[in-house]
């Protein structure tokens, strides 16, 4: 029997690290993806072991090369798209490249993924993917528009994938947490600002995730979940 692979996008810290341990503990075998090599050499030792393979999810190459590497590894069972990019910028300081980016890493990222995993989920008629979207997406803080709006469009693409996946046995999650104690918050509002008690873990999310893949919200597919504390 082959195994069945967990395929995690940003996988190396916050949220993309606490589901791939918790995918792990729940029987996983872990495709690792994100920009920094360390990083992902750290959730690896972490999880006990995992496959690992560094690069940008907004490039269609390196996502390509992701898919193969994991139909190579056994069965995609299930996708996570985490990796995010969140600048908070008013109107006059968002460049067009900024935008473009936001966009790429966002949005267009978690589509190439779905795009490419979707001939091997159709093929193998089935498997679960879970893209992380944001409270950003109906509430974002001042300068968070242009992130709230790619995760806005996060939601209505996954929507559609969960209706046509439907015939496949293909299920579409969508997970969009309010204020979370990761590096990529805290570069937007100190402890002071936003106490860590006030806020969710990433093993909050990451304990959704799994209820997604085979708990109690398995039945949420096409569904925005939102979290907050």
């Amino acid at each position: 029997m082959k195994p069945s692979i967990a395929l995690i996008t940003g996988a190396g810290r916050g949220i993309g690290r606490a589901t791939a341990l918790a995918l792990k503990q729940a029987g996983y075998d872990l495709l690792l993806t994100a920009r920094t090599k360390r990083d992902l050499d750290q959730t690896a030792e972490l999880a006990g072991g995992a496959t690992i393979l560094a690069g940008d999810v907004s490039s269609p190459a390196h996502v390509k090369r992701l898919i193969v590497r994991a139909a190579s590894l056994g069965k995609l069972e299930v996708i996570v798209n985490n990796a995010g990019y969140a600048p908070a910028l008013s109107i006059e300081q968002m460049s067009l490249a900024e935008w473009d980016k936001i966009l790429a890493v966002n949005l267009s990222a978690m589509v190439y993924v779905c795009k490419f995993a979707w001939p091997v989920l159709v093929k193998q008629k089935g498997g679960v993917i879970i893209n992380i979207s944001s409270m950003a997406s109906r509430d974002p803080f001042a300068g968070l528009g242009p992130y709230g709006a790619a995760k806005a469009g996060v939601n209505i693409f996954s929507l559609d994938l969960a209706r046509q996946g439907k015939a496949h046995g293909i299920r579409v999650h969508t997970i969009a947490p309010g204020a979370v104690e990761t590096s990529m918050l805290r570069k937007l509002l100190s402890p002071k600002e936003l106490p860590t008690n006030q806020i969710m873990r990433p093993e909050d999310i990451a304990e959704a995730i799994v209820a997604c893949v085979n708990g109690a919200l398995k039945h949420t597919s096409g569904e925005v979940i939102y979290l907050r504390k």
